[in-house]
């Protein structure tokens, strides 16, 4: 009998070879799994993960990070960029390392964006207990910090001996692959586990391919669907971050020309249609535009194709007003595909919406629902027209007009990255998106601090891209610190730095709800606990050119142009700072969104804000 074939090498020696070896395909294209690693090393993972790395260099890509929950981000912006095809893995010492992975990998998961997580832990064997950064608990003698990332896993595991890792690691292959299973996977890596040598079976480290499915519609499925669609006189379809994953924008588009069925998108779905597509009408809910949300409130029929319909994109559940409205969804994943009680298409959004348009041949709706949307979509051209110019070249920008600017400067390649803020309400009723991939918002968690380091990973995912990571001065106080890893790496991002002198999402949002603004405004503090008007001397253009950026001021909108233009050629990391006025105009928001009010107070912008909360909220529907 003949013996297998084995190799002695210590379990991070063997995670890092088996990683090297995973790849995945999808329609014929191979991507390799495991494109790289951040890591910032300590004690937990030093010894073992990061002398791995250096064995097999050649095989692992190394990207050294400032910040755990920077390194996720970086590795979710190269994933979405990469449709989910190609991942990137994280690690880090225990302790307050492993910690300040949970924002990210929570950002992941809800995103359903796929990250490996490669935090250490304390001794499985207790040898040393307790130890530096080891949280003692008093009756669960397994438990450490990494248990803080389970609810936010999709897949956890703690390898406490070698051998655990030949089943687990495929294990978190398979999560990580599946498209209606990823997000982030952890797998906690016990430190002295990391340094011991097993003999680990050959076939471990073979190459090993992963095939990407793109599962077809449930015939039954499909015939209710096409039913839904030819009797519905005012369908809507509702595009979000699935369209993108599955790379179905083609498909899409063959079965819009086709019905001429109107497409308003989430923020994860925009660019699902150019914007220049006469069907196309842009952002739909809270943040969407007027033609949009005017027509989700008649629709008869709303089709969600890779959406989970978050509470921005119902309005909170009073934006589907038409009395007789159903949904059909479209979803690879069960669960969301049954969300506001709808007709079911549980697939591959690629694979459905082909399988849609080669259902309905020769059904189009009414000619007069067509002359409407798109008299409706003409309309809202020209209010973006409105507030995009600057009459004055000579005039400080407002923030509609610094993205004027750089809708005039990038080309139909750039990608433009933003999260949290007033800028993704602007970006989601303004931004006139050229390509599937131009506009990168991370909404799903809404995370301060992920543009600069999701920049980095598309970056990495699409060298020769123009990428820009658009930040307000809040974002950009909460995590600047990769721009030195830009620097490091070579990676030519470009940053559009706005100053606005505090919140202003927040902001506003606070003076809606009666709480006044406290709170929301770097301003100097005087003795009875106010601000004054005066705004701190905090120069962050500087900061950003200390830590290795070539920085252009612009302090009007011709010097805005003019920068956004010079950003754009150059080979490093460089930053656009502009300070901007206020809105000449406040573009308003087109749907409600549920933030309760104080039901009793004794001030008066609270009381009248409660009022308010109560007329909107009697607008709310339970699609049942």
């Amino acid at each position: 009998m003949s013996v297998a074939a084995t190799r002695r090498l210590t379990t991070a020696q063997a995670l890092v070879r088996f990683l090297a070896a995973q790849y995945t395909e999808r329609d014929g294209v191979r991507h390799r799994l495991i494109a790289g690693t951040w890591g910032i090393f300590g004690h937990g993972n030093v010894a073992g993960l990061g002398q791995a790395l250096v064995e097999y260099r050649e095989a692992m890509p190394y990207h050294q990070g400032r910040n755990e929950q920077a390194m996720v981000h970086a590795a979710v912006g190269h994933a979405r960029q990469l449709d989910r095809l190609s991942a990137q893995a994280v690690t880090t010492s225990i302790g307050p390392g492993a910690t300040n992975l949970v924002t990210g990998a929570a950002l992941a998961t809800i995103n359903r964006l796929p990250v490996l997580l490669l935090p250490g832990d304390y001794f499985a064997s207790h040898a040393a207990d307790p130890l530096l950064q080891q949280l003692e608990h008093p009756v669960e003698a397994d438990v450490s910090v990494n248990d803080a990332l389970r609810p936010v896993s999709r897949y956890f595991d703690r390898i406490n001996r070698p051998e655990a890792l030949l089943a687990s690691a495929l294990k978190a292959m398979r999560v990580l692959t599946d498209p209606a299973e990823t997000g982030a996977v952890t797998l906690a890596l016990p430190q002295d586990v990391q340094a011991e040598a097993y003999d680990w079976p050959e076939e471990f480290f073979a190459d090993r391919i992963w095939r990407v499915r793109r599962p077809a519609p449930d015939p039954a499925e499909l015939a209710d669907a096409v039913q839904l669609i030819r009797s519905a006189a005012r369908p809507l379809i509702v595009a979000g971050g699935g369209v993108h994953h599955s790379e179905a924008e083609g498909a899409l588009k063959t079965l819009v020309d086709a019905t001429g069925i109107p497409v308003a998108s989430t923020q994860a779905g925009k660019g699902a249609l150019r914007h220049d597509h006469p069907a196309d009408l842009g952002g739909i809910g809270h943040t969407g535009t007027a033609v949009s949300d005017e027509l989700a409130r008649t629709a008869d029929l709303v089709i969600g194709v890779g959406t989970r319909y978050s509470d921005f994109t119902t309005a909170s559940g009073t934006l589907f007003q038409h009395p007789d409205v159903r949904f059909l969804n479209l979803n690879i994943t069960a669960f969301d595909a049954h969300k506001l009680a709808a007709g079911t298409l549980v697939c591959d959004a690629r694979a459905g919406l082909t399988a849609l348009a080669e259902a309905l041949p020769g059904h189009r709706v009414d000619a007069a629902y067509e002359t409407e949307y798109r008299a409706g979509k003409a309309r809202w051209e020209e209010t973006v027209e409105a507030v995009f110019r600057a009459d004055d070249d000579g005039a400080v920008p407002t923030q509609t007009q610094v993205l004027g600017a750089l809708d005039a400067v990038v080309g139909d390649e750039d990608v433009v990255i933003n999260a949290a803020g007033s800028l993704p309400g602007d970006l989601h009723k303004l931004w006139r998106a050229r390509s599937p991939r131009q506009y990168h918002l991370e909404y799903g968690y809404s995370c301060m601090g992920y543009e600069i380091p999701a920049a980095l990973g598309v970056q990495q995912a699409a060298p020769g891209t123009p990428v820009w990571a658009l930040v307000g001065d809040g974002t950009y106080l909460m995590n600047p610190t990769e721009i030195v890893t830009a620097v490091q790496e070579n990676l030519p991002v470009k940053l559009v730095l706005v100053q606005n002198h505090g919140y202003a999402s927040i902001g506003g949002l606070s003076e809606s709800v009666g709480a006044e603004r406290f709170g929301t405004d770097y301003r100097h503090r005087v003795a009875d606990g106010s601000f004054t008007g005066a705004p701190l001397p905090v120069d962050l253009a500087a900061n950003a050119a200390s830590l290795g950026m070539d920085v252009l001021r612009a302090k009007t909108v011709r010097e805005l142009r003019e920068a956004l233009v010079t950003a754009r050629a150059a080979t490093r990391p460089t930053c656009v700072y502009v300070e901007t006025a206020p809105p000449s105009a406040d573009l308003p928001a087109e749907a409600w969104w549920d933030v309760p009010v104080a039901e009793v107070s004794a001030r008066e912008a609270a009381t009248g804000a409660r009022k308010a909360y109560e007329r909107a909220v009697a607008d709310r529907r339970h699609h049942l």
